[in-house]
């Protein structure tokens, strides 16, 4: 459930202003049901909507809850507006798509591309743009760098070129290459496997994941704490040095 599906289908469904409407907003949720009752359900006659229009009476809930039975709504399995609404606009959009099949079914990817040929086409000079990501040539690209990276490759190429990306800012950044003694590590390496982290999974296949998530959350802990020390530097080197300017007769900028 997603706000952006609401959206999507009340655009598909013709509502004015879709990108306004909050299913939060219990006003809004009511007019909302209506609407679609009005304009795309019509499970009910006219005479029989009264009390769901009454959108400000104290019963409105008692006649949702019947109008959800009425219509099909999984009113126990679907409690909250937001999948409520989605719902019904589904349902909503179901109705319509039988209202109109010869409408929709005329709708081929030919026509709808005719009809946007008058749109101006926005070409990109970025040649990432143009890279096919599940082409050979680029799995076999992102397996050669990683191999001369020395990184285990992952079955999503993917995520094996944002490892490659990590590495590649963190070891051969500008400053890196500069100073390389201030990013690759010296001495033995830490014997995390054998640490007690303090509790068992009960599995040893869980406790190492369990190990390694621990070590990844602790980098994560440094790298924020680095950036709060540098935060707070650079704050004291605006304030805890000011300007002395004796004409004036006073401290500070």
């Amino acid at each position: 459930m997603s706000y952006a599906n609401v959206i999507r289908k009340l655009k598909a469904l013709g509502y004015a202003s879709p990108e306004s409407f909050n299913p939060i907003r219990e006003k809004e949720f009511r007019n909302m049901v209506v609407w679609l009752e009005d304009q795309k359900i019509r499970i009910y006659k006219i005479e029989e909507r009264a009390e769901l229009r009454k959108l400000e009476s104290p019963h409105w809930m008692n006649s949702f809850h019947q109008y959800c039975t009425d219509v099909g709504l999984p009113i126990t399995l679907l409690t909250t507006p937001m999948e409520q609404i989605e719902w019904l606009l589904g349902h909503a959009s179901r109705l319509d798509y039988a209202d109109n099949v010869e409408k929709y079914q005329s709708q081929t990817a030919d026509s709808v591309s005719n009809s946007q040929s008058s749109v101006p086409k926005v070409v990109s000079t970025n040649p990432l743009d143009n890279l096919l990501f599940d082409s050979p040539e680029f799995k076999k690209g992102v397996a050669s760098l990683a191999e001369k990276l020395k990184i285990r490759t992952h079955p999503d190429q993917l995520v094996t070129l944002e490892a490659c990306c990590k590495l590649i800012a963190a070891r051969l950044n500008e400053d890196a290459l500069a100073h390389p003694e201030f990013v690759i590590p010296k001495g033995k390496a830490f014997p995390f496997m054998d640490t007690d982290i303090g509790f068992n999974l009960g599995d040893p296949v869980l406790n190492k994941a369990a190990k390694i998530l621990n070590l990844l959350y602790i980098q994560d802990l440094r790298s924020l704490q680095t950036k709060i020390n540098e935060a707070i530097v650079a704050v004291q080197n605006v304030t805890a040095n000011p300007k002395t300017d004796t004409k004036l007769g006073k401290v500070g900028f």
